[in-house]
């Protein structure tokens, strides 16, 4: 097995587990949980971000590590630089619920806490961005996009 294949396999495990994640969290997520169910949100988003670090490491591995195209194929590519704006637009969506359900499920298991909407839109936005991903992928490895 090669390194690049290995690292591809990565990639595309990593952007499965992150949209099963995000989908999970968006169907537990309620207008109000108890601080039980907040905690096994924080579990699967734990799982979450374990994914993202695994594919934005795979991702420049194969970007800048030059294993079948040039990198300079990917960093001139305007669909390239739009997936990887995406990426970055996703990262920091899923910063305020990640800090939210770290710091609300501490206390007593059986309090009740109330979501605000603004973080169920967090993650509607999220889910909404990363499914468009995928799709610019396919786009630029047939070479639309490329501007050199």
């Amino acid at each position: 097995m090669t390194t690049e294949l290995l690292l591809r396999y990565l990639h595309f495990v990593s952007i499965l587990t992150m949209a099963g994640t995000l989908t999970a969290e968006l169907v537990l997520l309620r207008p109000s949980l108890t601080r039980r169910e907040l905690g096994r949100i924080a579990l699967v988003d734990g799982i979450y971000g374990i994914a993202a670090v695994v594919l934005l490491v795979a991702g420049l591995t194969l970007w800048l590590g030059s294993y079948t195209k040039p990198s300079v194929y990917y960093s001139q590519n305007w669909i390239f630089l739009t997936k990887l704006a995406l990426v970055g637009a996703v990262g920091i969506l899923s910063i305020y619920p990640t800090i939210f359900f770290l710091r609300q499920r501490k206390g007593n298991p059986d309090d009740l806490v109330t979501i605000p909407a603004g973080l169920l839109w967090s993650v509607r936005a999220e889910v909404m961005l990363l499914a468009v991903i995928p799709f610019l992928a396919g786009l630029m490895s047939r070479g639309i996009g490329f501007m050199g």
